[in-house]
């Protein structure tokens, strides 16, 4: 593990792969750690520089107190791009990772491309998280232990299948271990509220990958529409019935079309 000092906040990240090859940098989504990539890292790493920071708020980072905005997130990534040494970076963001990543392209100059994984162009075009997720995901019932509540808030983000399968288990030991506290998630939920890229993003000038699931409960899959419709060199993949962690779910099949993307560009 590697850190960086930007404005006072240290801030983590791993690098793995090939380091004379091109770089991919993975953004996570809203409270949660580098683990979040793990699937798509093991499909990266033999041809690819891969670098994964932990946003402020999770993981390593420090967890200042906020507000935190998309825009001060987006310096944060380039301030770790710049301590590893990359001039020019394939950026790659799910959910909140995804509106770091549109920021990062329309004001930074190391973006090669994107990759926007259940994202959204925020705004007034934004279709919004519905009434009955946001209650899952932040009104969580206090009787419940650690563990029941990461389960309790990721039930609108994954299928039965994964609710009932062993990966569920070591994924909430990851998140035990390094979810952003909840200073920190309230923090970052406000950043994401605040952002609007919608009327800027045909100044995009790399190409772009947009992926969502078309059962997304969390970022409803028009956003991924609105992303395409706005991007001016963009494709769409839409992954059928897939939902908000369908990078997890369907891994294979968002890894497929990830390395078919970074190589045709």
């Amino acid at each position: 593990m590697e850190t960086v000092s930007r404005g006072g906040v240290q801030l983590a990240y791993e690098r793995d792969g090939q380091r004379d090859a091109e770089t991919v940098v993975l953004v996570e989504g809203l409270g949660y750690g580098r683990w979040m990539w793990n699937w798509q890292r093991d499909a990266l790493v033999d041809d690819y520089d891969v670098v994964v920071p932990d946003n402020r708020g999770t993981g390593d980072s420090d967890a200042p107190e906020g507000p935190y905005t998309i825009p001060e997130m987006a310096a944060d990534l380039d301030a770790v791009l710049a301590d590893a040494g990359v001039d020019e970076a394939h950026v790659v963001g799910a959910s909140m990772g995804g509106m770091i990543a549109q920021e990062y392209a329309l004001e930074f100059d190391r973006a090669r491309s994107l990759t926007l994984c259940c994202s959204s162009p925020g705004g007034d075009v934004a279709e919004p998280m519905p009434a009955e997720t946001r209650e899952w995901m932040f009104d969580v019932p206090e009787d419940l232990d650690e563990r029941e509540q990461i389960r309790y808030k990721m039930t609108p983000a994954m299928t039965d299948e994964l609710a009932d399968s062993d990966v569920i288990e070591d994924v909430i030991d990851w998140r035990l271990e390094s979810d952003a506290p909840d200073h920190a998630r309230q923090a970052q939920a406000a950043a994401v509220t605040e952002f609007d890229a919608s009327d800027r993003l045909e100044d995009v000038d790399v190409p772009a990958l947009v992926m969502h699931g078309t059962d997304d409960r969390v970022l409803p899959v028009e956003n991924a529409r609105r992303l395409h419709e706005r991007l001016p060199d963009s494709r769409l993949e839409l992954v059928e019935g897939g939902p908000h962690l369908f990078f997890i779910e369907d891994s294979d099949y968002v890894n497929d079309h990830l390395l078919t993307f970074l190589r045709d560009v």
